[in-house]
């Protein structure tokens, strides 16, 4: 997937952008993203950090509709000649699947452990989850409105404190790794719905 990375918004400093094309795995596999490190400080009044940190904590997972059968038929595909075991297998691996994504419906709108949950903040839209996840118009939508098709991973706080500049005043620093791209998209729209914080983000491109 092609595109350009956008920062946020005018009068942010320029930061160089750089385009990591995704790799395949394989002649005709799927696309493999790289992943991007990014360091994201939110700031601005205590109560509203504290607002947005509740509110962006989530399960880090998106409950996107799934097709079973497909599933079962990718599963199989590159080990179809070994027969009824290799159908077998493929089976076991469509159950597993299942039981993993029950749970995941079951749980994505707990508060969860991932502190930076894009879903939470920017939720994908029911007709959009019922395409799946692999829709040319779900990737589409991802890539719009959060600047990266994929849940941000390694999502961690390193650092939670008053800023000791200004009374009243808090700041957060999270660190993660997205795909391909920083998400420029979604830091506009949180700077949106969000005007009394700000949000300063950093990609770390020189990153191995």
């Amino acid at each position: 997937m092609s595109g350009v990375r956008q920062q946020g918004s005018a009068g942010a400093a320029r930061s160089r952008v750089a385009h990591r094309a995704p790799r395949r795995d394989g002649p005709g596999g799927p696309w493999i993203p790289d992943w991007l490190r990014n360091t994201l400080t939110v700031s601005g009044p205590a109560a509203d950090v504290m607002r947005f940190r509740q509110a962006a904590c989530g399960t880090g997972a998106v409950p996107w509709a799934l097709d079973l059968e497909h599933e079962e038929a990718r599963l199989l595909a590159p080990m179809a000649a070994a027969g009824i075991e290799a159908r077998l297998l493929a089976r076991e691996l469509r159950d597993v699947i299942a039981a993993r994504h029950e749970r995941v419906l079951a749980l994505w709108a707990a508060p969860g452990r991932c502190p930076l949950d894009l879903h939470r903040l920017i939720p994908v839209p029911g007709a959009i989850l019922q395409l799946g996840e692999d829709a040319a118009v779900a990737q589409t939508w991802l890539a719009t409105h959060w600047g990266t098709t994929q849940p941000l991973r390694r999502v961690q706080v390193v650092d939670n404190e008053p800023d000791r500049r200004l009374r009243r005043s808090a700041r957060i620093k999270y660190e993660f790794c997205s795909a391909d791209w920083t998400p420029w998209q979604a830091i506009r729209r949180l700077r949106q719905d969000w005007p009394t914080l700000i949000f300063d983000i950093r990609p770390h491109y020189d990153d191995a």
